[in-house]
């Protein structure tokens, strides 16, 4: 009967060691989401890019990607963005869909313009680039390379 007890004692604060452990790698890292101002964007292009993603200037997270959506209109994607309220953006910024290096996830980048006005909570960014897809990169090097 001791055994089972001491058991279950140590099953128990395996646990606890492993939930503190995972509470500590959330508090740790930028899995958060973002509270903040709403903005949006409009893309051809946004492959790999999904709701959670971040938002970043100059590397540093500003922001979380809230929703995508396709205009109906124009068939042009919507990204929708939570920008933290600290940070205020020029009304010329601009935004593209970068990766993280070969592997990594996709995040919206934004570069900060120069104008003297803000855009305000639900505004939109006017100036943005689409993702370069590597597949579409490789395709057309061989396709140049097989022409010759």
């Amino acid at each position: 009967m001791g055994r089972g007890i001491i058991e279950t004692v140590l099953g128990a604060v395996v646990l606890l060691v492993a939930v503190m452990f995972v509470v500590s790698a959330y508090n740790s890292s930028d899995l958060r989401p973002v509270s903040g101002y709403k903005i949006g964007a409009r893309f051809n292009s946004v492959d790999g890019l999904t709701s959670g993603n971040d938002v970043r200037i100059g590397g540093v997270k500003v922001g979380t990607v809230t929703d995508l959506g396709i205009d109906p209109k124009d068939y042009q994607v919507v990204v929708h963005m939570t920008i933290a309220s600290g940070i205020r953006l020029p009304d010329d910024s601009s935004a593209s869909i970068t990766g993280d290096g070969l592997l990594g996830g996709k995040y919206v980048r934004i570069e900060p313009g120069n104008a003297e006005q803000f855009i305000a909570a639900g505004g939109e960014l006017k100036k943005t680039k689409d993702v370069v897809v590597l597949e579409q990169l490789l395709g057309r090097i061989i396709f140049m390379l097989t022409e010759q």
